[in-house]
This record gives structure tokens, sequence and C-alpha cells, in this order.
């Protein structure tokens, strides 16, 4: 007589892990640091103003922050779900309303810029992107400025193939230029993502651990 099967086991289900990625008191410890840094141009013309650099470190904190969570869910450790979740949460700080100071323009140019890091990591996680790079690119310098909520769209597709292990945007870009459309600074923002994708190649939290 044969014997039963035995009923399979439950799939295994992703550690849950109770990371804090980004919170309300990380923003504003960047935002007091960022108020005490100069923006006034420096003797040397070569050096980056004092607040441009923090500007910059300040946006690749977040930039870095999002992608952490995108890795755990790369590695089985979050459900798209709960990626998606934890991801909401740090845009929901981030996208706050800017100090009403000499702070605001600043802040309003980087919310401006990270639209395309959430819009991108949302639509890997989605999995429903168009992958034509060259295209995607030509497409989004056509829509510009006229059409920004198409152009977003389009960056977020680049996004998500940069995510994806694409690689994207530096050939795409003018060298020297001064005045980059918002299309730009998104792709701007998507080589940034790049960076941080390839420092966090052998990221994987550990449930307590501090990033």
């Amino acid at each position: 007589m044969a014997k039963k099967k035995e009923k399979a086991g439950k799939p295994e289900e992703p550690l849950k892990l109770f990371y804090i990625f980004y919170n309300q008191e990380r923003w504003d410890n960047w935002i007091g640091t960022l108020r005490e840094s100069s923006f006034e141009p420096c003797d040397d013309p070569e050096e980056m103003p004092e607040g441009y650099t923090t500007l910059y470190n300040f946006s690749m904190d977040i930039t870095l922050a999002v992608l952490k969570i995108i890795r755990l869910f790369q590695n089985g450790r979050y459900t798209s779900d709960d990626a998606l979740e934890k991801i909401q949460q740090v845009e929901s700080i981030v996208m706050g309303e800017a100090p009403q100071d000499h702070l605001e323009e600043y802040i309003e140019s980087l919310q401006l810029s990270l639209l395309v890091l959430f819009a991108g990591a949302k639509k890997f996680l989605d999995g429903s992107y168009a992958t034509d790079l060259k295209t995607l690119v030509k497409d989004g310098k056509k829509a510009g400025e006229e059409d920004l909520e198409k152009a977003l769209e389009i960056a977020a597709d680049i996004g998500a193939n940069v995510i994806n292990g694409s690689s994207c945007c530096s050939k795409y870009l003018k060298e020297n230029i001064e005045q980059p459309g918002l299309f730009d600074e998104w792709l701007i923002e998507i080589e940034s993502m790049g960076e941080a994708i390839a420092s966090l190649k052998n990221f994987d939290e550990e449930a307590g651990e501090g990033s």
C-alpha cells in the first residue's frame, strides 16, 4: 500500500525586520546641519560651497535609505507590499512641508529631484515599466517642461531600469550643463541612484542593526 504523501509545508515567509530606515528625527537633523552650512561661494572657485556639499550628502542619505529597502525586497527579506509601505513612510517625511526660511528653495529643489527616486522605486516593485532606455530618454527630453507628469512617468521607468541593473544616464547629459531642466535633474538623480546601488551590492541588513 502506497504511503500517503506528506502535506507540503507552507512557503517560508520573508523574515520580518524591525529596522527604521528613515524617520523624522533623521530628517530634522539633516535640516539642522544644512541650516548651519554656508551657501556663500568659497575663496577657491574650484571648491563647492559647504551648503551644496551638505545638500548632496543629504540627498544621498535619502537615496540610500530607499534603495536599502529595495535591496531587502530583492533579497527576499521583504514582500513587495512591505517594501512599498516602508518606501511610502520615507516619502511622507521627505515630501512634507519645506522649512519656511532661507532653506525653503533648497529643500523644494531637493524634493523635486527626489520625485524620481520614489516613483522609480514604486515602478520597480510593481514590475511594469518600459525598458528601451534610449527611447525613454528621447521621449523624456521631448516631454521636458511642457508635460512634467509625462516626463516624470518616463523618468520613473528609467529609474526602475537602473534599480534592476541597467546603466544610465551620464552619456545622456550634456557636459558642463549650466541650466538643466527638470528632466535633466531627474537623470542626474538616477545616476546617483546607480552609484548608490553599486555601493549596496553586498548589503543585507540584519534585524536590529543600524546603517
